[in-house]
């Protein structure tokens, strides 16, 4: 429904309301001003040592160990929004590394990604994520932990009303691809 003035008349049966009504509305278009806001800065800061990941990250057994990059030298590119702010942050993380970014906690397991030769090509990471709660300082609840992949984000979505995280890339290489 279209509002004009003519029909703020008929609807309140007064000039001067409509006189207040316009003067608000310059107002708030006023208060809107012409600054741009200053950019948040996100804050990195330490994991409690009792959440800190003491185990080794996972041994590939058998033949699939030796196809490609070992675990331990892979570097996951791990996306995190903060929708509170909109401040969106890469974390670059190996297997079994953790890092806490303000009140959130990424930790990652695993990563992997395709060979060049199979299809289709999926790249995937196993992340754990904790949150701190809002009520005890330095206390901690884990909001997710799985597998996240890059080409299929619906398939296993962290769900949290201020974060969003998900995968980018696992940078590993295959026998036969230059590096």
């Amino acid at each position: 429904m279209r509002l004009g003035l003519r029909t703020l008349d008929q609807m309140t049966g007064s000039r001067i309301s409509r006189i207040v009504v316009t003067a608000a509305i310059a107002g708030m278009v006023a208060a809107c001003g012409d600054s741009a806001p200053s950019e948040p800065v996100p804050a990195s800061t330490e994991v409690p040592e009792e959440l800190q990941q003491s185990a080794p990250p996972p041994e590939v057994p058998g033949e699939e160990a030796a196809i490609g990059t070992p675990l331990e030298e892979r570097v996951a590119t791990i996306g995190l929004l903060n929708k509170r702010n909109n401040v969106s942050q890469d974390i670059e993380l190996k297997p079994g590394e953790t890092q806490r970014l303000g009140n959130v906690i990424v930790r990652l397991q695993s990563c992997e990604r395709t060979a060049p030769w199979e299809l289709p090509q999926e790249t995937g990471a196993f992340v754990q994520v904790l949150v701190e709660r809002a009520d005890e300082a330095d206390q901690f609840d884990r909001i997710f932990s799985g597998w996240l992949f890059k080409n299929s984000p619906a398939l296993n979505v962290v769900e949290h009303p201020v974060y969003d995280v998900w995968v980018k890339d696992c940078a590993m290489s295959f026998p036969g691809e230059e590096a």
